[in-house]
């Protein structure tokens, strides 16, 4: 072991059974777990956060399955990178005896001409691929390769095993075991980390480098007063990801046109991917505004068409017309709030049947059964609305638009009201 290397990576994993999180994937009898143990996998993308272990358990696999490993990052490879590799495999017949694996860090970023130099190699099976993304792969994987891998969506760490990582690596790390070291308090700790397991490690580890005795005791006031600076170090490389977009976005909401341009210079100045930027926006314009201003919507739309013909440097100016139109525009978010009222009704009373009336019929079986009877066609009255019963019996009723103090959303209220009267006022 080089004991040189960061804590992260000295407490990396050697097989399946030391590997920490993921129980949904690998506890016995579940899905991931049974391909493996059958010797049988196929191409996959592992898409999760930062430091829930996507690159570690592409490497597991291999080792347990004992299958040759190639690996590219899509930061610093392309398309001849790819072809090396699978001429490489094609020469040696590797396919042929056990199946070759390749991983792609990062999968997300390649461009659409890299994928497609991945397809025929997965077609034929020469190479089994395992991507690792942050990203969601339904946009940023091609709907070609996508169709031929399994995704497998690694959850974020829990509070418990975040622990259980760190007191192991107290316990086992061929550095940290030589001193007396006290976890007092580590909410502070853990709230830095963000979730993410290696930088949970490497923060703690500058932590304890700050102490020049072997009795450590680690408490949030020592995380908070000797990590800070540390730690804004160790974010150069982009760590600090997930909490500038998220000061981004709630400038937005917060109506604060000028930190939300600034949260944006540091995005483009960091080099963050501006379709990851224009995304953002389009869910800000749907979340936090809404109603309030449909337009929102559209011009994030347009925003994220645009940057795409566009590119870097000038794609800059459209994302920040956009977040500035966003930041200034009035804000609501029933949409946001009713659609989540609904799907906790949904998940309290689970499948209920749709009535009868609103039922297609496509059979004489069906119409004789009573699917459709009683369905009244709104263009056939005045004003194109007749009042009938929408929802199931058991929620009838139920109101999940409840407008907030924007004026479209209580112009929408008020026309709710209009047409139903009294009946979703509860």
């Amino acid at each position: 072991m080089n004991i040189t290397a960061p804590l992260a990576e000295r407490m990396r994993p050697k097989t399946l059974d030391e590997y920490k999180g993921q129980d949904h994937l690998l506890k016995k009898g579940a899905s991931l777990r049974l391909n493996l143990d059958a010797g049988m996998i196929p191409s996959m993308i592992f898409w999760g956060p930062p430091g829930v272990g996507k690159t570690t358990l592409a490497h597991l696999i291999a080792h347990h399955l004992k299958r040759p490993f190639h690996t590219l990052s899509a930061i610093s490879s392309g398309v001849k990178d790819v072809r090396e590799v699978i001429q490489k495999v094609e020469s040696a017949g590797m396919f042929q005896q056990s199946g070759t694996l390749l991983f792609i860090d990062e999968i997300h970023r390649f461009s659409k001409a890299q994928q497609d130099s991945l397809l025929g190699a997965v077609e034929k099976g020469i190479v089994t691929l395992i991507g690792a993304t942050t990203e969601n792969p339904s946009f940023e994987v091609i709907s070609a390769l996508l169709s031929r891998c399994q995704v497998y969506t690694l959850k974020e760490h829990t509070k418990e095993s975040l622990l259980e990582i760190l007191t192991s690596a107290i316990a086992e790390d061929v550095q940290l075991k030589k001193k007396k070291i006290e976890l007092k308090e580590t909410n502070a700790l853990l709230a830095i980390s963000g979730g993410d397991a290696r930088k949970l490690l490497n923060i703690f580890e500058i932590i304890v480098g700050t102490f020049k005795s072997d009795k450590i005791v680690i408490t949030d006031e020592v995380v908070m007063q000797s990590a800070q600076q540390s730690i804004a170090m160790y974010d150069k490389d982009g760590e600090q990801h997930y909490d500038i977009i998220s000061a981004f976005i709630k400038s937005i909401r917060g109506s604060d046109p000028n930190a939300a341009v600034y949260w944006l210079a540091r995005m483009v100045e960091g080099g963050e991917d501006p379709k990851f930027i224009a995304r953002r926006l389009i869910i800000s314009a749907s979340e936090d505004i809404g109603l309030a201003n449909p337009n929102a919507l559209l011009m994030a739309n347009n925003t994220f068409q645009a940057i795409q013909s566009v590119g870097w440097p000038e794609a800059r100016i459209i994302l920040a017309q956009c977040t500035l139109y966003l930041a200034a525009s009035p804000k609501g978010n029933a949409a946001y709030l009713a659609i989540n009222r609904a799907q906790q009704l949904v998940n309290e009373t689970g499948n209920l049947g749709v009535p009868l009336p609103l039922r297609n019929a496509p059979t004489k079986l069906m119409k004789d059964l009573g699917y459709g009877k009683g369905y009244l066609y709104s263009h056939d009255f005045p004003g194109n609305f007749a009042q009938q019963d929408f929802l199931p019996e058991e929620v009838n009723g139920t109101n999940f638009f409840q407008a907030g103090s924007s004026p479209k959303e209580k112009e929408i209220e008020a026309n709710i009201e209009r047409l139903w009267e009294k009946k979703y006022t509860k």
